[in-house]
C-alpha cells in the first residue's frame, strides 16, 4: 500500500476525485480544471469523463504551484520545464536500457571469448616468457 492508496494501486494510479486533489494539492478544484486544459497536468479520465488524479498528478500540481508562486515562473514556463523534465526521464530510461544491452553484449562476447579458448586444442603448450623462433623443416624424400 503507498500512503494510504487503496491496495494494488501505486503513485501513477489515478483514484482521487477532483475535489479531493485540489485539497491535497492545495488549490482550487478551478485551478486544477485551469492546468489540465493548458496541458500542464492530465489526469486520468472515468468512462464518463470525470478526472481521477494520481499522487504523481498530486506532486506535479503541487510543483506547478511552487514554481508559479516561489520562483514566479509563468505557466508557458512552467509547461516547458515540465516537458524538458519529461524528456529528461526518458533519455535516463533509454541510457538505462543501453547500458543493459551493452553488458549484456560484453557478457555474450566473454562467453564466446571463453568458448573458442576452451576449444584450442590441448597440445597447444604457452612458452614461458622466452622469445624463441623455431623453424621446422620436413624432411626431404626422395
Amino acid at each position: 500500500m503507498f500512503g494510504g492508496l487503496p491496495h494494488g494501486a501505486d503513485e501513477d494510479t489515478p483514484v482521487f476525485v477532483i475535489s479531493v486533489a485540489a485539497q491535497l494539492s492545495g488549490l482550487h478544484a478551478q485551478t486544477l480544471r485551469s492546468y489540465d486544459r493548458q496541458g500542464l497536468v492530465s489526469p486520468g479520465r472515468t468512462s464518463g469523463g470525470g478526472r481521477r488524479y494520481s499522487m504523481r498528478d498530486i506532486a506535479l500540481l503541487r510543483e506547478v504551484q511552487r514554481l508559479s508562486q516561489e520562483d514566479g515562473v509563468n505557466l508557458a514556463g512552467i509547461k516547458r520545464i515540465i516537458e524538458l523534465e519529461n524528456q529528461v526521464d526518458a533519455l535516463r530510461a533509454r541510457i538505462a536500457e543501453l547500458t543493459d544491452e551493452l553488458t549484456a553484449a560484453y557478457v555474450a562476447a566473454e562467453q564466446r571469448a571463453a568458448a573458442v579458448h576452451a576449444s584450442y586444442r590441448k597440445d597447444l603448450v604457452p612458452l614461458r616468457q622466452q622469445t624463441a623462433l623455431v623453424v621446422w623443416k620436413p624432411k626431404k624424400r626422395n
